[in-house]
C-alpha cells in the first residue's frame, strides 16, 4: 500500500509551499503524459486488432479464396500465437529491454499489416495474422511493464491504469465498428493498412520519449519453462477452439486439451526447480496475483464473448447488417470508456477488491437482463442500456484486475507481473468466443432458424452472467486484506 509520499514522489519532488493543495493529489508530468499518450495509443491499436477483422470475414473469405470451414483461421492464427508467447516475450522483454522489444514489436507489427493488406493468397494473409500476433505478444506486455514502471504505485498508477483498461475494452469494440465502416466504404484490405502510419509514428516517437526499465542484473532465460508454457497455451486455445466449431468429443479436441494440460502442469513443476524461473513460484503464491489475474481472466471471458452472442443475435434474429451491428456495438465502447474513468477513482476509494466486487456485480446484473431479449426489434433499447451499464461494470473489473495483479512487487517483477497479465488478458479475449459458441451449439442441437438461435443466445448469456459473479465473488472473497489504494493524508 503506498504511502502518501510514495504517491507524491510519482510526480517528482513534493510541492512547496505554493503547490497546490494536497487534496487535489499528485499530478502528471508533460513527460508522463506523453508516455502515456503514446502507450495507451500503441495498446489500443493492439485491441483493434483482435477484432477488426471479425464482421468482414465474410468478405476476405471471398476475396481470397477461404473455404467457410477455414475462414475462422483469420482470427485464430492471430488469437492463438497473441496468447501462447505473450508469457514469454514479457520474460524476453526483461532480458533485451521494454523499450527495445515494444518498438521492435511495433516494427513488426507495421510490416506484417502492410503484408497482410497486400495479400493475394491465403498463405500470405494467415501468414501476416500470425506476424501480427506475435508482435502483440512482444508489445502487450512490454508496453503495459514500461507504463507501470513509469508510474509509481498509487492515484497515478491507478489512474494510467484504469485508462490503459478502458482503451483496450474501447478497442475491442471499436474494431468491430471500424471494420464494418472500412469494409463497406473501401475495402478490407484497409483493416491492415490503418496500422502502418500509427506504427511508424509510434516507432519513430518512442526512442526519444520512454524511458527503458530492466532488471539490475540480466537475468537468464528459462528455455524448459518457455517452452512449456508456450506449447500449452497454444494447445489450450487450439482445443477450446476446435470445441467451439465441432463440439467437445472429436479425438483431435480432446488431444490438444489433453496434451496442454500436462504441458502446463509441467511449467509449474519445471518452475519450482529452475534456478531463473519464467515465473517465480513466489509470485505464483501472491493471492494478488493468483485471485487478480483469474478475475482478469472472468472479465475478459465474458465481455469479448458477449459481443460474439449479441453478434448473433442481432444478424441472426433482428436482421442487422455487419455495419449496423457494429455501431450498435458504440454504446458498449462508450461504457468501457466511462468505466475506465472511473476505475481508478473506485480503487482509491474503495480498494481494488471491493471494486473487482462492485464492477463483477454490475455487469453480471445487466448481462442477466438481456435473457430476455425477444425477436422484436424493440428490444434493441434494452441491448443498449444493458451493455452501456454491463461495460462500465466490466471495467471497473478489469482496473481492479490490473492493480492488483500489479501492485505490491519491485521494479525488476514488473515484467513477469504484466506479463501474467497480459497473458490472462490475451487468453481471455481468445478463449471467450470458443466457450460460449460450444454452449449455443449445445442448446441448439440440431435446430435451425431465428428462434433456435435466441434459444442457444439466451442460455450462453445466461452462463456469462452467472460466471462473471461467480469471478467476482470468489476473488472478492480470497483477496481479503489485498486491497491496495491511497492512505489520505
Amino acid at each position: 500500500m503506498p504511502t502518501p509520499s510514495t504517491a507524491s514522489s510519482a510526480t517528482g519532488p513534493a510541492a512547496g509551499p505554493t503547490g497546490p493543495p494536497a487534496a487535489m493529489g499528485p499530478r502528471m508530468t508533460s513527460r508522463q503524459k506523453l508516455v502515456l499518450a503514446l502507450l495507451l495509443g500503441s495498446q489500443f491499436m493492439i485491441a483493434v486488432d483482435f477484432s477488426i477483422l471479425n464482421v468482414a470475414l465474410p468478405v476476405v473469405g471471398e476475396g481470397l479464396g477461404f473455404s467457410l470451414a477455414h475462414l475462422q483461421w483469420i482470427a485464430t492464427s492471430f488469437a492463438l500465437a497473441a496468447a501462447g508467447f505473450t508469457l514469454l516475450f514479457g520474460r524476453v522483454a526483461d532480458l533485451v529491454g521494454r523499450k527495445n522489444l515494444f518498438v521492435g514489436g511495433m516494427v513488426v507489427l507495421g510490416l506484417s499489416s502492410a503484408l497482410g493488406g497486400l495479400a493475394t493468397s491465403p498463405e500470405v494473409l494467415l501468414t501476416a495474422r500470425v506476424l501480427q500476433g506475435l508482435a502483440t505478444a512482444a508489445v502487450t506486455p512490454a508496453g503495459l511493464a514500461l507504463l507501470t514502471t513509469a508510474f509509481k504505485e498509487g492515484p497515478l498508477r491507478e489512474r494510467a491504469l484504469g485508462l490503459n483498461g478502458a482503451l483496450m475494452s474501447a478497442g475491442f469494440t471499436a474494431g468491430a465498428i471500424l471494420g464494418g465502416l472500412l469494409t463497406d466504404l473501401l475495402s478490407w484490405r484497409w483493416a491492415f493498412f490503418i496500422n502502418v502510419p500509427v506504427a511508424a509514428l509510434v516507432v519513430l516517437l518512442a526512442p526519444s520519449v520512454i524511458s527503458d526499465s530492466r532488471p539490475q542484473q540480466r537475468p537468464k532465460l528459462d528455455v524448459p519453462g518457455a517452452a512449456t508454457v508456450t506449447g500449452g497455451l497454444l494447445l489450450l486455445v487450439l482445443g477450446l477452439t476446435q470445441a467451439g466449431e465441432t463440439g467437445w468429443t472429436r479425438p483431435t479436441t480432446l488431444a490438444a486439451l489433453a496434451a496442454g494440460a500436462v504441458l502446463l502442469v509441467a511449467f509449474v513443476r519445471i518452475e519450482q526447480r529452475a534456478a531463473a524461473p519464467l515465473v517465480p513460484i513466489s509470485i505464483l503464491k501472491r493471492r494478488s496475483v493468483v485471485w487478480g489475474n483469474a478475475a482478469g481472466l472472468i472479465a475478459f471471458v465474458t465481455e469479448t464473448s458477449l459481443v460474439f452472442l449479441l453478434t448473433l443475435y442481432l444478424q441472426e434474429v433482428l436482421g442487422y447488417s455487419a455495419l449496423a451491428t457494429g455501431l450498435a456495438f458504440g454504446v458498449l465502447g462508450l461504457g468501457t470508456v466511462v468505466g475506465g474513468v472511473l476505475g481508478g477513482r473506485a480503487v482509491g476509494r474503495f480498494g481494488n477488491r471491493r471494486t473487482i466486487v462492485l464492477g463483477g456485480t454490475v455487469q453480471a446484473a445487466a448481462t442477466l437482463s438481456l435473457v430476455a431479449l425477444g425477436t422484436s426489434g424493440a428490444w434493441i433499447w434494452l441491448l443498449l442500456a444493458a451493455t452501456f451499464v454491463g461495460g462500465v461494470g466490466n471495467m471497473l473489473m478489469i482496473v481492479g484486475f490490473m492493480v492488483t495483479a500489479t501492485s505490491g512487487l519491485p521494479d525488476e517483477e514488473q515484467g513477469r507481473a504484466t506479463g501474467l497479465a497480459t497473458m490472462t488478458q490475451q487468453v481471455g479475449i481468445t478463449l471467450g468466443i470458443p466457450v460460449m459458441s460450444a454452449v449455443v451449439t449445445a442448446r441448439m442441437g440440431a435446430a435451425d432458424g431465428a428462434g433456435a438461435v435466441l434459444s442457444g443466445v439466451s442460455t450462453a448469456i445466461l452462463v456469462n452472467s452467472a460466471l462473471v459473479l461467480a469471478g467476482a465473488l470468489l476473488a472478492g472473497h480470497f483477496l481479503t486484506g489485498e486491497d491496495r489504494r491511497p492512505t489520505d493524508g
